[in-house]
């Protein structure tokens, strides 16, 4: 599972949110209660602010039953992978290059060798910093052709395989540029560079369902136009194992993010 829980879950969730009777209207309550419900084995989670402080980090994990890895941020907001016992961590690491938010990685042991999981958040603004720093994760992903890899998380990239027309027309002109070339163009070069590196779109290859992951019905998100935004991306031997992708939708999904979590099954064990 990847998913953007925007400003580290702070704050409540909007008015007109559709909460249970009894709820916690605490976003990152809400976080727990789907990542709780959904249990993935692996999570990558972005924006976490505040979670460098006061042990938030430790807490959220610790909610959700996983053991986290985080990488600082340079300049924006950290991002975690979280591997759910007894899934291990033989090796974990930041991703060394100055990502504007960060980009961290780690190898789980499986059933059919070492699995390389990475998680970044790429540029917000700037299509052109987003196309050096997906060279960057693309770099981080190479190996030998049967080499197990996840690359999961908020490209904040448009996909060159799709009309983009219409949402772009219906976005804000304020928030238009971040998905445009100087000449006009859609910007979907981040993406075009981990197309080219070998690694597999895991929706293109085993979506289903509506792939769109921002906005959410009640989290906010004036920037986004019913966008896909969030992704995972898996190495070709990966991707044979996939089952499925799909975003989830619905409860608390709908207002503790702007963002939706996107989820693959593989057919994969920790060993």
């Amino acid at each position: 599972m990847t998913w953007n829980i925007r400003l580290g879950g702070q704050g409540r969730a909007a008015a007109g949110a559709p909460l249970p009777a009894g709820a916690d209207p605490a976003r990152l309550a809400g976080v727990v209660e789907v990542v709780d419900g959904y249990r993935p084995d692996i999570l990558a989670v972005q924006e976490l602010r505040g979670f460098r402080q006061g042990g938030r980090l430790a807490r959220f994990a610790a909610a959700v039953g996983m053991r986290p890895y985080l990488a600082r941020e340079c300049f924006g907001q950290a991002v975690a992978v979280l591997v759910r016992p007894p899934g291990r961590v033989v090796e974990a690491g930041r991703v060394r290059r100055p990502f504007h938010h960060a980009a961290q990685r780690v190898v789980v042991p499986t059933t059919a060798g070492p699995l390389r999981v990475l998680t970044a958040h790429l540029h917000p603004y700037s299509g052109t910093r987003r196309l050096v720093e997906a060279r960057w994760l693309a770099a981080a992903c190479r190996g030998g052709p049967d080499r197990q890899v996840l690359l999961m998380g908020d490209l904040n990239t448009l996909d060159p395989w799709t009309e983009h027309t219409g949402r772009l027309t219906r976005l804000p002109v304020a928030y238009r540029g971040r998905h445009l070339r100087r000449n006009g163009t859609v910007d979907t070069r981040a993406i075009g560079v981990l197309d080219r590196a070998g690694l597999v779109d895991l929706y293109r290859h085993a979506g289903q369902g509506d792939p769109e992951t921002a906005p959410t019905r009640h989290g906010g998100g004036a920037e986004f136009s019913g966008m896909r935004l969030d992704y995972l991306f898996g190495s070709p031997a990966l991707a044979a194992r996939t089952r499925v992708c799909r975003v989830l939708r619905g409860g608390a999904t709908e207002w503790a993010s702007d963002h939706y979590p996107v989820v693959a099954e593989l057919d994969l064990d920790a060993r």
